[in-house]
């Protein structure tokens, strides 16, 4: 099942998600469903507040973006960055929230992130480069925070009139979205 995109303004885009436990309700379909909307939408990865869900799970798919790579698929669950580098490199993003709208933002080079798989199996993994960066951009989300919060002060100016827009639901995107209305979910 493809879910409708959250667009920028809906409350539950800065909202800290919270943690998941094993017996979450048809979890293996909703983390499929997430892969399945993520592939309709040509994202890279997903978190879940995107799909008005306040939990913390997103999943990544960098098989596009690595060229002599296989790239990584995976679900993360109950996440949790540990370390980051202070090495930081600037890299062009864009959000699926957030369509129409791409900045270069400095993330660090390398991220050390606890969290579960979808079968609940812990681990302890260190990512570097573009894997770093989707993680830490859909780990982000289930933090409240989106990739505009990064961005100068300057560039946030000059997207305000943008921002605005998306929040008045005037969107345009190629895939299944939803605007918030101000109706509570």
């Amino acid at each position: 099942m493809v879910y409708p995109i959250v667009i920028y303004g809906d409350p539950v885009l800065r909202k800290t998600a919270e943690d998941i436990s094993k017996d979450y309700p048809e979890l293996p379909k909703l983390i499929s469903d997430m892969f399945e909307t993520m592939h309709a939408a040509n994202g890279v990865g997903l978190a879940a507040p995107q799909i008005g869900k306040a939990i913390r799970l997103f999943v990544i798919d960098t098989s596009k973006m690595e060229d002599d790579e296989p790239g990584i698929r995976k679900a993360f669950i109950n996440a949790e960055i540990t370390e980051e580098s202070e090495d930081e490199w600037k890299f062009e993003e864009g959000c699926l929230s957030i369509p129409g709208i791409r900045d270069k933002v400095e993330r660090p080079e390398e991220i050390r992130i606890k969290y579960l798989d979808e079968n609940f199996k812990k681990y302890d993994e260190v990512f570097d480069g573009i894997a770093a960066r989707v993680i830490q951009h859909e780990y982000d989300h289930i933090e409240g925070v989106l990739f505009t919060d990064h961005l100068t002060a300057f560039k946030k100016n000059l997207i305000k009139g943008k921002l605005t827009a998306l929040s008045k639901g005037e969107v345009d995107a190629a895939y299944p979205y939803k605007v918030y209305t101000g109706k509570k979910r």
